[in-house]
């Protein structure tokens, strides 16, 4: 798998997870360990993203 073509799964994962928060808190009775738990793992792909395009532009 080429560096592009991982960082573009990697911004859909993202962008999944994001997708995912945003129907989690339009229901009611939303669980808030749940939507802390989805942001942390958007925040660890999007982390991953920015350090691979960092080295990728190095």
């Amino acid at each position: 798998m080429s560096l592009s073509s991982h960082v573009e799964e990697l911004q859909k994962k993202h962008q999944t997870l994001s997708d995912r928060v945003e129907e989690i808190q339009r229901s009611p009775g939303s669980s808030d360990s749940e939507i802390a738990e989805l942001k942390k793992q958007k925040l660890r792909i999007k982390e991953e993203i920015s350090r691979l395009e960092a080295d990728a532009s190095a």
